[in-house]
């Protein structure tokens, strides 16, 4: 399969779904608050493009923002963990108890003891985010050749020229695998966490739209809301495979921890 047909296949099978999917609206007279055809999603996607795009705006900002925090967090605890095995051996077992507590189960907690309401939902999003970039930063350090590590100590290099010389070029494709995951999580949690508040007013996300939508039975509106999280996710996936195909090249990119 050459690489125009590789491209193409995709959009056409997209494209079949789309049609299937009004195919079946119109033949079965479907209600539109019931499910609505692709062509009134688009139509009502256009009208209240304007209003949406503030709501995405800011749920762009709090995604970003809980993903740039769990990237620094993440890098700075994985490099001390690689350095320091007893602080790894003490705070991972902290880590995991974050990643695997649902973040429904957290937000109405962090909803009660944050004040603001855009700093909880941006801790909410930098929970679910942060331990992908943690455990595979953490794997990429690990993974320096034993014997240029060797080399390393017999040359005694500081920790910091280990880390910086040694450590941080092993970790490259893995600190990009977990940030592709962390993208897309950023995204989920902080979806998640506005439907958990049930937050209202200028200042919220495409969330609370799909909830004011969804209390006032505009199924087309909560599509079109939904449409703009999904290309979002899309785009963020995109880029950051983007990214990772110019530093590393194709097909170098470690998959997932």
């Amino acid at each position: 399969m050459n690489g125009l047909a590789a491209r193409a296949l995709p959009a056409l099978g997209l494209a079949g779904a789309l049609l299937a999917w009004e195919a079946v609206v119109r033949l079965g007279d479907i209600p539109a608050y019931t499910l609505p055809a692709p062509t009134l999603v688009a139509r009502t996607l256009a009208d209240n493009l304007g209003s949406l795009l503030g709501s995405w705006w800011f749920t762009v900002q709090v995604t970003f923002g809980a993903l740039a925090l769990a990237c620094l967090g993440g890098v700075l605890v994985a490099s001390a963990f690689a350095l320091w095995r007893p602080l790894e051996a003490a705070l991972l077992p902290l880590a995991v108890v974050l990643q695997v507590t649902p973040i429904v189960a957290v937000a109405p907690l962090i909803l009660i003891y944050v004040d603001s309401t855009t700093a909880a939902l941006l801790l909410c999003a930098w929970i679910v985010a942060f331990f992908p970039i943690l455990s595979n930063t953490v794997a990429g350090l690990r993974s320096a050749d034993p014997r240029l590590r060797e080399l390393f100590r017999l040359y005694r290099a500081s920790p910091a020229q280990r880390l910086r010389l040694l450590l941080v070029p092993s970790a490259l494709p893995y600190f990009i695998a977990g940030l592709k995951i962390s993208g897309g999580l950023s995204l989920i949690g902080a979806v998640t966490a506005e439907m958990v508040a049930g937050a209202a007013g200028r200042e919220t996300g495409l969330a609370s739209r799909i909830l004011e939508a969804s209390f006032r039975t505009e199924t087309p509106k909560m599509f079109a809301a939904l449409t703009l999280l999904v290309l979002t996710g899309v785009l963020i996936h995109a880029g950051f495979g983007l990214l990772a195909r110019r530093l590393l090249g194709p097909g170098q990119a470690p998959g997932p921890e």
